[in-house]
């Protein structure tokens, strides 16, 4: 993915990688994403069109909402509606 006014981020492949399970389970997590957006339901929409498993979802009766995703290797990330 790239977005010139906010940089870029990449992923690649690892021949024999294990992912990590979550929550809990074998292996550490590597990093953790929080992706801002606009629109939570129009974001997951996107994301899904990518393939990437929906893990959970997590909406708070307020402002905040977020969804945990796992990217190709198995690294969760969320989209979320408000900044931490």
């Amino acid at each position: 993915m790239a977005d010139p006014a906010r940089g870029r981020i990449c992923f690649q492949t690892v021949p024999g990688y294990q992912p990590p399970e979550w929550p809990g389970g074998r292996g550490a997590q590597q990093m953790h994403l929080d992706v801002l957006v606009a629109d939570l339901e129009e974001a997951t929409r996107s994301v899904l069109g990518w393939r990437a498993p929906l893990l959970t979802d997590v909406l708070d009766p307020g402002a905040k909402q977020w969804r945990i995703f796992a990217d190709p290797a198995g690294h969760p990330f969320c989209l979320v509606t408000v900044p931490e």
